[in-house]
């Protein structure tokens, strides 16, 4: 991989590998991490903090925290195969009827797909993790996205008085359906969730040539 210095760099090297996770994985030089120019990560500039929301909203990729409860971005041509295995067959609501899911699960999983696309500090508002509610609301939100039933459409950033963007962006969360279409996430179910795994381990085999299966194994699980 080549420095990355733009959204697009992100969006392009996403396309060519499939997956990309944000912070280094164990696997040496596979992260935008690794390959961004160090004053980009917190200097005057804009850098990866501030690419992510333009990242995501190029929908040519989806971002969430998909590796080992940690950030990436995965291709569209790759997504259905990734949700094939993550889902193992359940859609949520089989998950849930099937006691795999649970309730605090399922709150916050309704209420994002009945708004379809949502800021988190209303999401969390609305399931009762205002402070003084509910806890956990964190653990929640991350395991839907590692099970791929939502991921990040966007980023929102406070604004001082001139203007002026500040602060860390708050994420929006939406299901992979609301952003790419019902059908999407669900065009690889017609292979067994074993068989998406094999090909996405032998996909990463051949584009990380210097990573193990053990590595691979433990950054998709």
């Amino acid at each position: 991989m080549y420095l990355l210095q733009s959204p697009e760099d992100i969006v392009e090297a996403v396309s060519r590998l499939g997956f990309l996770p944000f912070f280094r994985c164990g696997i040496k030089g596979f992260s935008v991490e690794e390959h961004t120019p160090p004053e980009l990560w917190f200097g005057e500039a804009d850098g990866p903090w501030e690419w992510k929301g333009p990242v995501a909203r190029t929908r040519k990729c989806l971002y969430g925290k998909f590796f080992a409860s940690k950030a990436g971005f995965i291709s569209l041509e790759w997504f259905p195969d990734f949700a094939n295995y993550r889902r193992d067959g359940y859609d949520f609501d089989s998950r849930y009827e099937s006691g795999l899911a649970s309730v605090k699960d399922l709150n916050v999983y309704d209420t994002m797909i009945r708004y379809g696309d949502i800021l988190s500090k209303k999401l969390k508002g609305l399931c009762g993790y205002s402070k003084g509610g509910e806890k956990g609301f964190d653990a929640v939100i991350t395991r839907l996205q590692m099970q791929t039933y939502a991921c990040v459409s966007d980023f929102e950033y406070m604004r001082d008085k001139t203007g002026k963007v500040y602060g860390w962006g708050v994420a929006r969360y939406a299901s992979p359906e609301a952003l790419f279409g019902y059908d999407f996430p669900r065009s690889a179910y017609f292979r067994d969730p074993k068989e998406s795994k094999e090909r996405i381990v032998s996909h990463l085999k051949k584009a990380l040539p210097d990573a193990d299966e053990k590595q691979i194994l433990k950054l998709i699980k």
